[in-house]
C-alpha cells in the first residue's frame, strides 16, 4: 500500500484581526473581521433569534479564538457605540501582557 505523504499545515494568508463588523440578517448573524490583509465573512454560528448582546459576545470569542489558534496571540474586542440598528462594528487591539508583579521591599 502506498501512503501519501503528510503536508504541513501551513499558517494562515490572513493577519491578526484588527476589526469586526456584525450585523442582523434575516438569515441570521453576519460578521465580516478585518485583518491586516484583507477580511473574512461569513455567518456568525448562533440561532437567529440571539439576543444582539449575546451575538456581540459569542462574535467576541470567534475573534478572540482566532487570533490565539492562528497567531499565537491574545487580543482584546471593545465594542463601539452602535451608529445603526442591528449592526455594531468593533476595534480588536493586541492584548496587554500582565507585568510580572515586583516583590515588596519592606517584605
Amino acid at each position: 500500500m502506498v501512503r501519501r505523504k503528510k503536508e504541513k499545515k501551513k499558517r494562515p494568508a490572513w493577519g491578526i484581526p484588527k476589526g469586526i463588523f456584525l450585523f442582523a440578517t434575516p438569515e441570521g448573524w453576519r460578521t465580516s473581521v478585518l485583518t491586516e490583509s484583507g477580511n473574512l465573512c461569513g455567518r456568525l454560528d448562533v440561532p437567529i433569534h440571539t439576543d444582539p448582546q449575546d451575538a456581540r459576545a459569542a462574535a467576541a470569542v470567534m475573534v478572540t479564538e482566532l487570533a490565539r489558534d492562528f497567531h499565537d496571540t491574545d487580543v482584546e474586542v471593545s465594542w463601539d457605540p452602535p451608529l445603526e440598528p442591528w449592526s455594531w462594528t468593533a476595534q480588536v487591539t493586541l492584548a496587554a501582557e500582565n507585568e510580572p508583579l515586583l516583590p515588596d521591599a519592606e517584605s
